[in-house]
């Protein structure tokens, strides 16, 4: 009997409200991690229709034009467009698009209530509620000042400390028991 495993890549999600500074954070944290040799890619969510392709170009037509899935490719990059009109492609579906041979880790930034590990950013200062934010999924709080969370607190502004964290949550991650 031949039992094959599929290897999925761990998937860490940065989530916060609006504002809070995800985007920001995920630009200095990117570089950061690549710098330590974790190879990092990237889901985002987006709440608005997007397209990435641009209406008039050759590949936009002909996807417009019935093409369910359309790949445009240059010799630096590649990006695969796919048509989802019936259904919303879930967070797992995403994930498995990528090569596990070029990637160690998926930062997911938005899909807040999926069920992965996430790290959560609170800033007062948006004027939400921490409660809403906390899931059984928080794996650390980053934030701007002491609160008394059942999860590591992070300092939202030290970029090391963070880095250092995932660091260290993917090595827990990737141990392999005998």
């Amino acid at each position: 009997m031949i039992i094959t495993t599929i290897q999925r890549i761990p998937l860490l999600g940065i989530t916060a409200y609006s504002g809070t500074g995800k985007t920001t954070l995920l630009k200095q944290l990117i570089p950061a991690l690549s710098n330590m040799d974790i190879r990092c890619a990237l889901i985002k969510h987006s709440h608005h229709n997007m397209d990435i392709d641009i209406p008039g170009k050759d590949s936009y037509e002909l996807r417009k034009a019935g093409a369910s899935q359309t790949i445009v490719a240059c010799d630096q990059r590649w990006a695969l467009m796919t048509e989802t009109p019936d259904r919303a492609i879930s967070l797992t579906e995403l994930a498995d698009k990528f090569d596990v041979n070029q990637i160690d880790l998926v930062l997911v930034e938005g899909f807040k209530h999926e069920p992965i590990n996430k790290i959560a950013l609170f800033r007062r200062s948006v004027g939400k509620p921490l409660d809403g934010l906390i899931d059984n999924h928080v794996i650390a709080l980053a934030t701007d000042e002491e609160i008394s969370v059942n999860v590591p607190l992070l300092d939202i502004n030290n970029l090391e400390q963070i880095a250092d964290f995932i660091q260290s949550w993917l090595n827990n991650k990737n141990i392999i028991v005998n």
